[in-house]
């Protein structure tokens, strides 16, 4: 017999949600781990749509639901080993659009500034790669100690997904009663500005220093040894 037939409501959503992940991938079709186990109370989604839980995953959840078993849907994607996001820290522009794309807050940095991922709450969900204008994220390999994705490090990341929500939403309430919010135009201004100032920083020998650092003197001496003044800049002021 179908578990909806005995137990209902938030019950049977909170049981599934127990099963799932929680990495907030999307994978499955949803926003979030959650609303992936409301469709899958309501009967509207299918137990076999997530590649991070994997074929294990889907076995908890036919139990659960008393139901068969059935392979994973390659249309939502394979199971695989555990990869966490890494960023080119020397590449990394500080544009915060990964931050602003991670779901359970894993990244942190400050505008203008390199960007880190804190691995040991990464959840491998790679929503971050899409945002970063200069391609400086990749997923790799989760190290041994991180590799086996525990139902302690899901209940964290649900955890720290719910508090993000939770703070955004804040942050949206603020926005509309006139308070202070970085909009979408922002926040791209912000970003086309971080890649001017990497641009800034090429030379064309990539040493990564300004050539008018090694700019000649403004003081050049004449055939007698005596210091010319510099020409003088518009306005009619000398350098000096």
């Amino acid at each position: 017999m179908d578990l909806r037939g005995r137990v209902s409501g938030e019950a049977l959503v909170a049981a599934i949600d127990q099963i799932l992940p929680q990495t907030q991938c999307t994978r499955c079709g949803y926003p979030a781990c959650r609303p992936y186990a409301e469709a899958i109370a309501k009967g509207e989604a299918n137990i076999n749509q997530c590649p991070p839980g994997g074929e294990a995953g889907i076995r908890k959840l036919a139990l659960l639901l008393d139901r068969s078993p059935e392979p994973l849907n390659p249309a939502n994607g394979t199971e695989g080993l555990l990869q966490l996001a890494f960023i080119d820290e020397a590449a990394c522009i500080g544009c915060t659009l990964c931050i602003q794309a991670c779901p359970v807050d894993a990244i942190i940095g400050a505008s203008r500034q390199m960007h880190t991922v804190l691995t040991e709450l990464c959840t491998g969900c790679d929503l971050c790669l899409p945002p970063c204008p200069v391609d400086c994220i990749t997923m790799i390999r989760a190290p041994e100690a991180l590799s086996e994705w525990t139902a302690a490090r899901a209940g964290a990341a649900r955890e720290r997904f719910e508090a993000r929500s939770a703070r955004l939403q804040s942050e949206q309430a603020r926005s509309d009663t006139g308070g202070e919010y970085a909009g979408p135009e922002a926040r791209h201004a912000m970003v086309r500005a971080a890649m001017e100032r990497a641009r800034d920083l090429q030379t064309p020998h990539g040493t990564g220093i300004k050539e008018k650092q090694f700019a000649k003197p403004d003081r050049q001496p004449d055939e007698s040894g005596a210091r010319q003044a510099a020409p003088a800049e518009p306005g009619g002021r000398s350098r000096r």
